[in-house]
């Protein structure tokens, strides 16, 4: 029960943002907007607002806005060409259709801000959980429970501190100076150069000295401008990440069976959900940014896709013609048929425990 009700409220929410933003661009342009639907299929229910129906339908993978004149060879009165979308000029058709994305984008920002605002930023204490054997850490003296407060002579306060300054060594000698048992110790350390696998499943070196985290965390209280930059900070870093993520997938650096659809995006809905609001949220903004930038790419039938074909309108000074733009939309909903057969696959193959985590087809 947990997994389905997180999975609609993370999936009709991103919805919900996404045609929210094309909707209000829409209206704030004075472009009359038929129908706005969380959903598609058969209409289910909904009202009538200002010419607008507003409604919820059968099948809710999805959702869509409706503008008069958006269907091409669409008869427009001569009364109504002011309101048809089709008639307006370029640049108010590239905000109307940039501006979904841009609204996924903008509400993982505000999911962070309102997360550091009323919450804070958890921090993962400098707090060793385990020591390896024959590692440098346990051949210079560093035993589970020790804190490192100090990493040669930098005050440590969190873990991430003692990682970043370990991969900035190059292998060199490090002293450390250690809490244990309230008393200070100071211990040398020459971190190793391991082979180790990135969040991308590539090889690269860095230095290691072979410890692990316990674990520990506090909460850092933050006032409304450090929470802004940590938000700010926090979408940037996941924008960046998530588009390495498809330039990987496009180089195959990434197996095509770590893409997941509904049922996985099901799965980890719930089981964030079963950690409590703050990790369902915290996940709900990391796919709306994958949702945003995955609109943005240049297919035909995405709003990266026609974002392009007005690019190409913008540069030789006219529209597309009819059988033009026909065929990019054949050419996206291809891509796209593709791209949806390898998800569902891979759900229904993960969903029966044939595809292992980072496994290659």
């Amino acid at each position: 029960m947990t997994t389905l009700w997180s999975f609609l409220l993370v999936l009709s929410g991103l919805i919900l943002v996404h045609e929210t933003g094309h909707f209000l661009v829409a209206r704030s342009l004075g472009i009359r907007v038929l129908k706005f639907s969380l959903g598609f299929g058969p209409r289910i229910w909904g009202l009538v607002r200002g010419g607008t129906d507003y409604c919820i339908s059968a099948i809710p993978l999805g959702g869509f806005v409706k503008m008069l004149g958006e269907q091409p060879g669409e008869t427009i009165p001569p009364e109504d060409i002011p309101y048809s979308f089709s008639h307006r000029p370029l640049w108010h058709r590239a905000l109307v259709v940039a501006a979904g994305p841009l609204s996924n984008l903008v509400f993982a920002w505000l999911v962070f801000f309102v997360i550091f605002a009323g919450y804070g930023r958890p921090i993962l204490l400098p707090d060793i959980g385990a020591v390896q054997q024959g590692s440098p850490a346990q051949m210079a003296g560093i035993l589970p429970g020790d804190r490192i407060i100090a990493l040669d002579g930098q005050p440590i306060k969190t873990w991430e501190q003692v990682s970043d300054l370990i991969k900035a060594s190059g292998g060199r000698s490090l002293e450390l100076t250690i809490e244990r048992k309230g008393k200070k110790v100071l211990l040398k350390v020459t971190p190793r150069i391991n082979r180790l696998k990135d969040i991308f499943g590539e090889e690269v070196e860095t230095p290691a000295i072979g410890v692990t985290a316990a674990g520990h965390f506090e909460v850092e209280r933050l006032n409304l401008l450090a929470s802004f930059h940590e938000a700010s900070s926090q979408a940037y870093n996941l924008i960046v990440l998530t588009l390495k993520g498809f330039l990987k997938l496009a180089q195959r650096a990434i197996p095509l069976s770590t893409l997941g659809g509904p049922i996985m995006i099901a799965q980890m809905a719930g089981e964030q959900a079963q950690q409590g609001f703050l990790n369902l949220f915290y996940f709900m903004a990391l796919l709306s940014i994958n949702l945003g930038l995955l609109n943005l790419l240049p297919i035909p039938v995405l709003d990266g896709g026609h974002l392009f074909l007005y690019f190409i309108e913008f540069v030789v000074g006219r529209p597309l013609s009819m059988r033009q733009k026909e065929i990019a939309q054949h050419v996206g909903i291809v891509i796209l048929g593709a791209l949806m057969i390898i998800v569902f696959y891979n759900d229904i193959m993960r969903l029966f425990g044939s595809i292992a985590p980072g496994a290659k087809p």
